[in-house]
């Protein structure tokens, strides 16, 4: 059974930094896409970043491009997102999820609060 922890989360004035780290079990996880995902209050989730199974391809919502990078150590099982530049649009419960298939995101954490103070 696929479980994936995050952690990391917190309250950060803006302007400061956060890292993200999601550690997975039960399967092969360099065998997994990987992607954050956010959904702020009263808003749908929405795709923050994703890292191929190498990790040689990344792709970001644009909201996020050039203050968010995403990784993953695969010796490790563990996926980060390091955030820089947090401003309180960017306050939201974090996901991370895993796609073993390449279309489907079909695991999901259960979510690490970030919020960012003005």
């Amino acid at each position: 059974q696929v479980q994936l922890v995050e952690s990391g989360g917190g309250l950060v004035q803006a302007g400061g930094s956060l890292r993200l780290s999601c550690a997975a079990f039960g399967l092969t996880f360099s065998t997994y896409r990987m992607g954050w995902f956010r959904q702020a209050p009263g808003k749908g989730r929405e795709f923050v970043a994703s890292i191929s199974r190498g990790g040689s391809i990344t792709a970001y919502a644009d909201s996020v491009k050039g203050r968010f990078n995403i990784s993953r150590d695969n010796a490790k099982n563990t996926m980060y997102l390091q955030m820089f530049s947090l401003n309180p649009d960017d306050t939201a419960v974090y996901y991370c999820a895993a796609d073993p298939t390449g279309g489907t995101w079909g695991s999901w954490g259960q979510g690490t609060q970030v919020t960012v103070s003005s």
